[in-house]
């Protein structure tokens, strides 16, 4: 017998009320689905027995668990067995993964964290629902995006882990484990805009080119429309809005890079930034009914998770908070303002990180903080429109000087009067 102590009632009835609404849940899904083998009564009995079987074993061991799993294992397969000598469908496995996996949340649940088997069971349903729009990204793909895919898996599962997590260098800064850390968030976020990109890619719209290009990378949208409308391929005013979207959405990057590096300052880091961005979309939204009866295909979009642009982007991030430690040790406020000009001009990402990770440790306010990434984000801005002004379009400088000269303008309000 194992010396455990008893679940009080009403936690009981609690997690036997979550299991039963987990198996309805994910047996609505797959009667809706693929009637036949299980259906929402069955999913619902089979993860209320995982939670029996796992109450049961607290008291008379856990070869109880394993007991109704090899049982409900036997069942599935003579079912399973049955179902293929009645229909001619095409056999799979989905159904029968799905109802051990359920059996198994319903066990865990038990003793397990409740947000945990919650998260489990309902993402467990959202991809037996998204099944055709998964099955149709995968055909989508060729061989660039599956190289995409398994280089951000060096990146991120390979390369990372065996890196030491140990401080180097000058002002005691450089992390080879912390920095790849960056490396591995900006090309997951990089890398999620991109399917995003490829799923819609063959949709066209003003709106969607902006906002997936920017997330991808808004200096690369800038390079191809500056290129596309000097080859006359799309209008300088629709090109302008792409390149306001695009560079806008930069605004929502930076925000979710604070979010996840220096969550616990979020709301005080957030809300100046907030409000340029609801500025810039203001804007972008006054000028979308200028051109909305146009449309702009996706520009091209390269490989987000490349060997090469991560090591370089690790290099520049290195750079960055070296600056960052060099200014703070011998220049002060002062040498933190140009060090973030200076990154602004090539990457926004590096120095907002670096910024965002300076704030979480204390190390620098927050006000000096956000009014860092702000002035980052305008000269940002600047080289975008020197990009215009090399690769683009006469008359679509103009409009960029205009569009971009606003947000620059109210990003100058906005740091001089916020408190």
């Amino acid at each position: 017998m194992v010396d455990s102590q008893p679940l009080p009632l009403s936690l009981l009835f609690q997690k036997f009320g979550i299991s039963l609404g987990l198996g309805l849940l994910v047996g609505l899904q797959r009667e809706k689905a693929h009637p036949g083998l299980a259906g929402i009564r069955t999913f619902a009995l089979i993860t209320v027995l995982g939670t029996v079987s796992a109450l049961l074993s607290e008291e008379y061991g856990g070869w109880l668990v394993a007991v109704a799993a090899l049982g409900l294992t036997l069942l599935l397969v003579i079912g399973n067995l049955g179902e293929r000598g009645r229909t001619q469908a095409e056999p799979g496995l989905t159904t029968e993964i799905a109802a051990l996996l359920m059996f198994g949340v319903g066990a865990y649940l038990v003793r397990g964290p409740v947000s945990v088997c919650i998260a489990l069971g309902g993402t467990t349903a959202l991809l037996l629902y998204f099944k055709q729009p998964m099955h149709t990204f995968v055909a989508r793909m060729g061989p660039t995006d599956l190289r995409a895919i398994m280089q951000f898996v060096l990146i991120a599962l390979v390369i990372w882990p065996i890196l030491p997590d140990e401080v180097y260098g000058p002002y005691q800064v450089l992390n080879p484990h912390n920095i790849w850390l960056m490396v591995v968030l900006i090309v997951a976020l990089s890398l999620g805009a991109y399917v995003a990109y490829k799923i819609l890619g063959a949709q066209k719209g003003i709106l969607l080119a902006g906002i997936l290009g920017g997330m991808i990378s808004s200096t690369a949208v800038t390079v191809s429309v500056s290129r596309l409308s000097r080859e006359k391929a799309v209008g300088v005013r629709t090109a302008a809005l792409v390149l306001l979207l695009a560079s806008s959405m930069a605004y929502g990057r930076v925000l979710t890079e604070i979010a996840l590096v220096a969550g616990g300052e979020f709301w005080q880091l957030a809300p100046p930034l907030l409000v340029v961005l609801g500025w810039s979309a203001l804007l972008s939204a006054a000028f979308y009914f200028l051109v909305r009866r146009e449309e702009a295909e996706l520009p091209p979009q390269e490989n987000p998770a490349e060997l090469k642009s991560a090591l370089i982007f690790a290099g520049l991030y290195s750079l960055v908070i070296l600056g960052v430690g060099a200014a703070q040790t011998s220049l002060g406020e002062r040498g933190l303002y140009l060090v973030a000009t200076l990154s602004g001009l090539h990457d926004l990402d590096a120095i907002t990180l670096s910024t965002a990770r300076f704030v979480d440790h204390g190390q620098v306010s927050v006000a000096l903080g956000w009014r860092l990434m702000l002035i980052a984000s305008q000269a940002n801005f600047v080289m975008k429109t020197l990009i215009v002004a090399f690769l683009g379009d006469r008359a679509l400088l103009s409009w960029v000087l205009l569009v971009f000269g606003a947000v620059v303008a109210g990003g100058v309000v906005v740091f001089y009067c916020w408190p």
